[in-house]
């Protein structure tokens, strides 16, 4: 078992072990009332607890943020033990506990229940927190590029489009491209067509051509690692969000956010062309599950219009892991965990022709993708050395 591993297990048997095999000492063995050998074993538990995560997990996380926060910690614990000992109590009216093991079997029954209530608790604490570190503004030293800003376009098979997609986005962009420099990098996801060429024939700046298709994630990461501008930003080569909007993110950026992200939920947000009611409900459905791995849930992870200052980008890719659908939730998670700010902006949206959506496919994928980033979250792979985090600074 890898050390990441034995921290996870340590962290989250040795209490519970704790928990039940006190309770059932002091009531089996030393006959103590049910109620005070519950509340004694509780109290042994969450001290342990406590302690383990403080030494053991990993705390950039921000599911374990609590940790830092005693008075929350004693308060849900608090809650918690007393929905424990009620449910237990009430298990033990209704049936009574003639052996161990039906008293090992009730305990269970009421440390599930006490779970669920640290888990709304603990989320309902850190939602807050979290979104206190996104929603304000922090000033930090400038990014360091020789160009202003880098627009990366994912491309997979679009060489009859890339060309005039690369035009739109210089046409768009000209004033920007004026006042600082414009760098356009579109990454060839391992096309089967002339995507690449078509590309560099359209004047890209550069042309990054993966040998296989791995995905928009690794596409994007690819470009990522390229770039050469002080802002960073994304879009798609269908031009779904015309790219004059390019400049309403770049220019968030710019003014002091770390990222930016359109959101298609943002009350001011205009869809030219709907849709579809099963593609917006599948939308909302993603944005749904991907609670499970973000705590501040966004108004929309998966808009294909995003830009970060530079050195976040850098920091946030090169961690990041998931090629394909999940990416920007991993994305979004890195976010989080590391403490940068980020600004939603509305978006007029009009819809593609083409959709390489499945969604029997994209949703098993989707799911296996949202457990890996949470446990890799939970082992430490995201962790980042501090000199890493781009510095705040006084202004």
């Amino acid at each position: 078992m890898s050390d990441r591993l034995r921290r996870l297990a340590l962290v989250a048997l040795v209490p519970t072990v704790i928990d039940i095999g006190l309770l059932v000492l002091l009531r089996q063995g030393f006959d103590w009332i049910l109620v005070a050998a519950d509340l004694a074993a509780i109290a042994v538990a969450s001290v342990v607890s406590y302690v383990l995560h403080r030494r053991m997990t990993f705390h950039s996380d921000p599911f374990v943020r609590w940790v830092r926060m005693p008075g929350a910690f004693v308060v849900v614990a608090t809650v918690a033990a007393l929905v424990d000992v009620v449910v237990l109590r009430a298990l033990y009216a209704a049936h009574g506990f003639s052996t161990t093991a039906a008293l090992v079997g009730a305990k269970l029954v009421a440390l599930s229940a006490a779970a669920v209530v640290r888990l709304v608790l603990y989320r309902a604490v850190l939602l807050g927190a979290i979104r206190r570190t996104l929603h304000e503004k922090v000033v930090r030293a400038p990014a360091s590029g020789t160009e202003r800003a880098t627009v990366i376009v994912p491309a997979l098979d679009e060489e009859a489009r890339i060309g005039g997609t690369v035009a739109a986005i210089r046409a768009a962009l000209t004033a920007l491209a004026a006042d600082g420099g414009l760098e356009v990098i579109v990454v060839d996801d391992g096309s089967t067509d002339a995507t690449a060429d078509a590309a560099l024939a359209s004047g890209a700046d550069q042309v990054v051509v993966l040998p296989e298709n791995r995905g928009k994630g690794a596409a994007i990461r690819a470009g990522v690692a390229a770039a050469r501008g002080r802002t960073i930003a994304f879009t798609d080569a269908d031009l779904a969000y015309s790219p004059d909007q390019l400049l309403r993110v770049i220019g968030e950026v710019e003014s002091g956010w770390d990222v930016a992200v359109g959101s298609r939920r943002h009350p001011d947000t205009e869809q030219v062309e709907g849709a579809g009611r099963l593609r917006d409900l599948g939308s909302r459905a993603v944005n749904l599950l991907a609670m499970g791995v973000l705590l501040s849930h966004p108004h929309d992870t998966q808009c294909g219009l995003k830009a970060f200052r530079a050195d976040v980008a850098k920091t946030v890719f090169a961690l990041g892991r998931v090629d394909r659908f999940a990416f920007d939730i991993e994305v979004l998670h890195l976010v989080e965990r590391h403490g940068f700010t980020v600004a939603e902006v509305p978006v007029r949206l009009r819809m593609g022709e083409r959709s390489t959506v499945r969604l029997v496919r994209d949703t098993l994928r989707l799911l296996s993708d949202l457990w890996r980033i949470r446990h890799w979250s939970a082992t430490g792979a995201y962790e980042l050395a501090p000199a890493s985090v781009p510095a705040s600074s006084v202004g």
